[in-house]
């Protein structure tokens, strides 16, 4: 949270507005260093692949849980908000990928894009502060689900800092297969 207020201060106080047309090339270079040295970390453990191996097909029951987590909490929150099922499932289905699920629903509402919008922020920065946390009392896996798609890039290194270098593979693949499922989910609800 102290940087995202030192990021408020720094842009609003401090930096050109020219500043701003460079700020995704950075982003993305800045996450990219950070999964590297994730690679780095995931890389020194010998053993994981094989216990991940071992796993085999139960490792998609973890995306699939958070496909059916992500619908039926949107639908819930649809049922209470008075929000029409199919739209509150479409919210519910951007899994924390607030970008391209936004866009999507734009050509059906854009209204409800800013709804789909605001609610995967939120899902993201709920994660990064639960992560560790669930990861400590709870579990390691169940850390990994509040991420949803993010957890293949933006919450991975608050994954592998939380836990270990199995989950974080466990997390990298669970968010393959959660942000290739947006777009088809999004659109059969759509």
């Amino acid at each position: 949270m102290l940087s995202v207020i030192l990021g408020v201060g720094t842009g609003y106080f401090l930096l050109p507005s020219n500043f701003f047309q460079y700020t995704d090339i950075i982003i993305d270079i800045g996450l990219c260093i950070l999964l590297f040295f994730v690679g780095i970390d995931i890389g020194k453990q010998k053993n994981v692949f094989k216990e991940i191996e071992k796993m085999g097909f139960k490792i998609l029951f973890i995306p699939f849980g958070i496909m059916v987590g992500g619908i039926g909490g949107g639908v819930i929150g649809g049922i209470i908000l008075k929000i029409p099922i199919q739209e509150a499932a479409a919210v519910g289905s951007g899994l924390g990928w607030y970008s391209l699920s936004s866009m999507m629903i734009a050509s059906y509402s854009t209204e409800l894009s800013a709804v789909a919008f605001l609610t995967n922020v939120v899902r993201e920065v709920i994660a990064l502060i639960l992560v560790p946390i669930v990861a400590k009392y709870i579990g390691y896996i169940e850390s990994v689900s509040i991420c949803g798609a993010t957890a293949m890039d933006t919450a991975l290194p608050v994954i592998s800092k939380a836990t270990d270098s199995q989950t974080t593979i466990i997390a990298f693949i669970s968010g393959i297969i959660s942000t290739v499922s947006v777009p088809i989910l999004l659109s059969i609800i759509l």
